[in-house]
């Protein structure tokens, strides 16, 4: 059975994974493992090890406690046993689009960002 633990750290590296437009492939290459470790490693199936941990966060330029950010011990537990593991309210990240639109988002110059930030604000305000 997958741990509640294990299931949001390998979300976390997945998002991240994601956020720099890295292949599993390119994380595995960077650590030293094969992607399918990886790909265990993103589905919870497979614990990450702290060394590994602290390997695949170098790789990705975060810290450690990143991956563990936003676990919140009853809230995770409650979601893994009523609702998909993507589909947690309030995950925004598990969307590939959403993802793709951040993603997109800080690679536009600051100013310009700015800018784009004020519109959707005011879009999301007139909705």
């Amino acid at each position: 059975m997958k741990h509640p633990v294990d299931v949001h750290v390998g979300k976390r590296i997945r998002h991240r994974r994601w956020m720099v437009g890295m292949t599993q492939q390119q994380l595995a290459e960077a650590v030293g493992i094969k992607f399918q470790q990886i790909q265990k490693y993103e589905t919870g199936m497979n614990r990450v090890s702290a060394s590994r941990l602290w390997d695949i966060g170098n790789a990705m330029d975060v810290v450690v406690s990143f991956f563990f950010e936003g676990y919140e011990e009853g809230e995770v537990e409650n979601a893994s046993q009523t609702a998909p593991a993507n589909s947690k309210a309030g995950d925004l990240l598990a969307d590939k689009e959403a993802l793709e639109l951040v993603r997109s988002y800080y690679s536009i110059p600051e100013n310009q960002r700015k800018k784009l930030f004020d519109l959707a604000r005011v879009l999301s305000d007139a909705a």
